[in-house]
């Protein structure tokens, strides 16, 4: 059995400053969606459509808003709404950690849509171009949540190797970040990358990524120690995992209908 390393959460202090390792993760995951996304301009079906340097770090800058400020919002309505609305100072806290993925999407969506209206791109094109750059970003955030103790796994065998004993708990537990690390975020990337590698029909990688993404969620939600949880039909269903079911179903709709358009317009991205 482990026991979870407590590190700082702050891994710079300048002076009054202090710099916290969640938000560092963020740079990281920033930093790696502009490595990504030069390497993924020099794919010739991406090339081919004309994807430059700058689109990147515009898009970066929009990008960053959206995560920031959909993920801030989302914890609050979708996660803690009464903690938040009895503190509202806590909200703009948020290199304690807090930030939902589920409102950090829909953030990047509309921030997104926002960009591609400006820069006169196709929505869609923009969506299946982004898509291989977040799941490692992701996963970087889940380290930071870790390295903040937060998001505590459920009660885990103790002859588990890699049960851990976590702050503020009792008992042996998953480490449910590192999880959500490697399967939502490095496993999803895997995949995703690989499939995205060549030509698909647009909209296909946006829709595959939403659907990597939820199936994963739903299944490592089963290691987290829920927000809320509601049954339906006698089965107890996550917060996490209710956010997900829309993700799951509409990327189904969203791939058959990418497919059925295959034969009546060009492949993209």
């Amino acid at each position: 059995m482990l026991t979870h390393p407590m590190p700082d959460p702050v891994a710079i202090q300048l002076g009054p400053v202090a710099i916290h390792w969640y938000g560092l993760m963020y740079v990281v995951a920033f930093g790696l969606f502009l490595l990504l996304g030069r390497v993924r301009i020099k794919q010739p079906h991406i090339a081919a459509q004309g994807w430059k340097n700058e689109d990147l770090d515009d898009m970066l800058f929009y990008g960053m808003l959206g995560v920031v400020i959909g993920g801030r919002l989302g914890e609050v309505l979708f996660y803690q709404p009464q903690h938040f609305f009895a503190n509202p100072i806590e909200i703009f806290k948020v290199w304690k950690g807090g930030m939902s993925f589920h409102g950090g999407f829909i953030g990047v969506l509309i921030a997104m849509a926002l960009w591609a209206r400006k820069a006169k791109r196709n929505l869609l094109d923009v969506y299946d171009f982004i898509a291989p750059l977040v799941p490692l970003g992701y996963a970087a955030g889940r380290i930071g949540n870790f390295i903040n103790a937060e998001l505590p796994g459920r009660l885990a065998d103790p002859s588990l190797p890699w049960a851990m004993l976590w702050p503020g708990v009792e008992g042996p537990r998953h480490p449910s970040p590192l999880y959500q690390a490697l399967v939502d975020g490095l496993l999803v990337f895997v995949l995703l990358w690989m499939y995205s590698r060549k030509a698909r029909p647009r909209l296909a990688v946006g829709a595959m990524f939403t659907l990597l993404y939820g199936c994963a969620r739903f299944f490592t939600e089963y290691f987290r120690v829920p927000d809320w949880q509601v049954t339906v039909a006698g089965v107890p269903i996550t917060s996490g995992q209710m956010l997900s079911l829309p993700m799951i179903v509409g990327a189904i709709a969203m791939l058959v209908w990418a497919y059925s358009r295959e034969g009546r317009q060009p492949v993209r991205a």
